[in-house]
């Protein structure tokens, strides 16, 4: 590793390091190719950390269009990333910090402002050596403390946008020692109209990641099953690799079955083995197996939840998605979600309601969709369906409240609405000034202090609890005493931020200001998403005539 000042590194930052790359075709599932490579490091004994690269010009990801590019994740330190470091966040078990996700519009803003402050001394700045020494940098100080850091590169080899990054990692292969640094390319390995599996895809792209210096390691091939063992021989043969060091990942039900599925393919004692632990490693039998364990737990119970939203996308409500499975493991129950099209829901989907046994209503932006979800609110308020709304979701059981409960026919968010006579979602006087969108939300971990006795106390067996944040509005504290005056009560708060919500006349009606999925993990299911599948197995599960007599 150099040791000119000038490059700014310290040698003792990190000390192992798995690159993944990705070629063919975006989406392969390389982010849970590195991930589940994490589990297995880390059930290994060994403490592993990650960096997702994303190389496009947004700082961060805080104002793409869930849509186009999945959920915008929120980390404990308020950055809002990549929806990988979700998976990483879950798959890893540990808390992650904005320093883990490296944008390019972060790496050139940066590099940027030490020019304009004059720290380069004159010199003309380049993409090499400054960007790529940024690049270098932010990975090390990332990975600063831990055993191994897995680094996934955005994007496909060949990308324009890429180049930086994958200059930057052919050049931290040669600042590092040999067996300190291992690359792992995913690749597409489909099959043919007569059912071959082709390699030539993969052997494209190995061809162009070379082209640029970087010889991968280890190949993963993406398939809908594993690869035939001849297959991995043409690959090895074609792209200059042993052959051990060629892997299925198959399609799977479950995306938490990869970790087991990689490992039954040796994919963690060979990713040992080249990068020299596997003296260090536990011995096989004292290793973790816990997280086999939880995923393969059986599920004897089922039951159907109406997700109520505008994007009709899964990774738009990703972690919503996995906290319910998580409470779904908690709880040994499968727990199918019933998509609900806000905008829809009058004309098309308003049945479906009737079909689920709970209604979620989640966060978002923007006033397409909200008359559906208000409507999916009032639907679970007077018929006793358990409800759980979060963020978005709890701002409109507010609007819905002061709506058809206290008559305020007009009551609206100020967001939504800027018009309404009654505005009981409103900002508070400290974003009146704000201008950016950008990172300028109430963001990341804040507590918030739970009154004894209520529903959100129970939930959490706590009376207090610390969530994440993603928003700018909130409940308008000139209307709280009106608001509470008829069985809605703010059971949560954090000084004069509503935070949670419940019902007193409902068997499960339960709002959060903050998003509980971001920090729900298959080891630690969220508490208000394990409590109500609870309550839905419950009701599920209790007699007809006593439902109806508790309902009467």
């Amino acid at each position: 590793m150099p040791t000119d000042p000038d490059t700014g590194y310290d040698p003792s930052l990190g000390r192992k390091f798995v690159f993944v790359t990705g070629g063919v075709m975006s989406g392969l599932g390389k982010g849970i190719t590195a991930a589940s490579t994490g589990r297995l490091l880390s059930n290994a004994g060994f403490d592993v950390t990650a960096v997702k690269i994303d190389p496009y010009l947004n700082v961060d990801a805080g104002t793409m269009n869930p849509y186009e590019h999945g959920e915008v994740y929120v980390l404990k330190d308020g950055g809002e990333v990549d929806l990988d470091l979700g998976n990483y966040e879950r798959f890893l078990g540990v808390d992650m910090t904005s320093d883990h996700n490296v944008t390019t519009g972060k790496t050139y803003q940066h590099v940027i402002e030490n020019e304009r402050a004059g720290d380069y001394l004159g010199k003309t700045v380049q993409i090499i050596p400054h960007v790529t020494d940024d690049i270098k940098r932010r990975i090390r100080e990332a990975a600063e403390g831990t055993d191994v850091c897995i680094v996934e590169i955005g994007g496909t080899v060949g990308d324009i946008e890429s180049m930086p990054f994958l200059e930057a990692l052919r050049q931290f292969s040669h600042e590092e020692d040999d067996d300190d640094v291992l690359f792992t390319h995913v690749t597409l390995v489909p099959y043919s109209k007569n059912g071959e599996q082709k390699t030539k895809p993969t052997q494209h792209s190995v061809k162009e990641l070379r082209s640029i210096g970087l010889q991968p390691d280890v190949l993963v091939g993406r398939c809908e099953d594993r690869l035939d063992p001849d297959v991995k021989e043409k690959i090895a043969l074609f792209c200059d690799v042993p052959t051990d060091a060629v892997f299925s990942n198959p399609d799977v039900e479950d995306v938490y079955h990869v970790p087991l599925m990689v490992e039954d393919e040796g994919l963690d004692e060979y990713v040992m083995d080249r990068l020299g632990l596997t003296d260090e490693a536990l011995p096989a039998a004292e290793r973790s197996t816990r997280w086999r364990e939880l995923v393969t737990r059986d599920r004897d119970r089922e039951i159907d939840v109406a997700l109520v939203g505008k994007y009709a996308l899964e990774d738009a409500y990703m972690s919503i998605h996995e906290a319910l499975k998580h409470a779904g493991i908690h709880t040994q129950t499968e727990v199918n979600v019933l998509w609900v099209d806000a905008d829809e829901m009058a004309s098309e989907h308003e049945e479906r309601l009737a079909e689920a046994d709970g209604i979620v209503v989640p966060g978002g932006f923007g006033s397409r969709g909200t008359d559906g979800k208000i409507e999916a609110i009032r639907y679970a308020r007077t018929n006793d369906v358990p409800f759980l709304g979060l963020c978005l979701g709890f701002q409109l059981a507010v609007v819905e409240h002061a709506r058809n409960v206290l008559g305020l026919e007009d009551a609206h968010s100020a967001e939504l609405d800027p018009e309404t006579s009654h505005p009981v979602i409103d900002l508070l006087p400290d974003q009146y000034e704000t201008e950016d969108m950008g990172g300028t939300m109430r963001l990341g971990a804040h507590e918030t202090d739970i009154d004894p006795g209520t529903l959100a106390a129970d939930v959490y067996g706590a009376n207090s609890c610390t969530e994440r944040h993603r928003h700018r509005y909130e409940v308008n504290p000139e209307y709280i005493d009106r608001l509470e005056s008829d069985d809605l009560r703010f059971s949560g708060y954090a000084d004069n931020r509503m935070e949670i919500l419940e019902r007193d006349d409902h068997p499960f009606f339960l709002g959060t200001q903050y998003h509980p999925e971001f920090r729900s993990r298959p080891d630690r299911a969220s508490p208000p998403f394990v409590s109500f599948v609870e309550t839905i197995l419950d009701r599920v599960e209790e007699p007809t005539d006593e439902r109806n007599e508790v309902s009467a």
